[in-house]
């Protein structure tokens, strides 16, 4: 069985100015049913399976993939859907809430720094550093104070923002550079579907951890995020670092895209497993043999 998903009205490279309302936040759906969706997500994960092995033996590449999305879009969910599959060895998700102390006396940059995967692996920001340019820009002056910033950068909150754009350009250029190749995942909800799933998440009991008041209260800023979402896209997008942005009101949709795009990149990398020798059989046949005689 095989899929065939075209992803590139998703990309965004930046050499085109994103305007987000022209998005749709659903699309027609790719599969045909629930049984059709489970075998596709499973032929998808056992091939990504399979590549990240490649990848961990080639060790040259890694592959740090970023989901940032609005509340209740499914960042949990579909990294949970994609990699379930993936040996754990290979893989390892972080998700970025509040900084700690630690953290706020570094760089903006420093947290995520160091969670960086290692050649090999597949590394997964549950939001991540774009945070500085999206709640940072919407909730300033409440989360600048505890940034402990020099008070001559926070002046001019424009070009702070501008220089946030510059280091992560920069940050994710260096990446680049290095055998990283990141992929940046914007899971594009529509407002209505996301109070339909905050009503879910009240009227589901197995669901009222999920709630929070806070929730409610950020749904007054939805234009605002819309707005600093668009800028931070358009700002970072490049062709070795793009923005992919997914429809997200059908959660089965949006993980079947996201999964092949994935595999889209590994496939795309230029690696193998190691050569072995002629005198390196050699020597494994004469280890087999004793084994066998064990």
């Amino acid at each position: 069985m095989h899929c065939s998903i075209d992803t590139h009205p998703f990309q965004v490279t930046g050499e085109e100015t994103l305007r987000l309302e022209a998005h749709a936040t659903e699309t027609p759906d790719i599969y045909d049913s629930k049984s059709d969706y489970k075998a596709l997500m499973a032929e998808f994960r056992d091939e990504i399976n399979e590549l990240q092995r490649m990848m961990y033996a080639h060790d040259r590449y890694s592959l740090l993939l970023i989901f940032q999305a609005m509340d209740a879009a499914g960042k949990d969910g579909t990294i949970r859907a994609i990699m379930s599959g993936v040996n754990v060895h290979g893989v390892s998700v972080h998700a970025f809430k509040q900084p700690s102390a630690e953290e706020l006396d570094h760089d903006f940059l420093w947290r995520t720094t160091v969670r960086l995967p290692q050649r090999g692996r597949i590394g997964i920001f549950n939001r991540s550093y774009y945070e500085e340019v999206l709640i940072v820009r919407v909730h300033p002056q409440i989360v600048l104070k505890s940034q402990k910033l020099p008070s001559e950068r926070t002046r001019d909150l424009d070009a702070l923002w501008e220089d946030r754009f510059d280091s992560i350009r920069n940050f994710e250029k260096h990446l680049w550079h290095n055998g990283t190749r990141v992929l940046k995942f914007f899971l594009h909800l529509g407002r209505d579907e996301q109070r339909a799933r905050f009503i879910d998440r009240i009227d589901e009991p197995e669901k009222n951890w999920k709630f929070s008041e806070g929730d409610v209260a950020e749904r007054g800023f939805w234009n605002d995020y819309q707005r600093a979402y668009q800028d931070a896209i358009n700002a970072t997008a490049t062709p070795d670092a793009p923005w992919f942005v997914i429809p997200a009101d059908d959660k089965k949709n949006m993980r079947l895209i996201v999964a092949r795009i994935v595999l889209d990149e590994l496939q795309a990398l230029d690696m193998a497993y190691p050569a072995v020798s002629e005198q390196r059989r050699a020597e494994l046949q004469r280890f087999r043999e004793r084994l066998l005689k064990d």
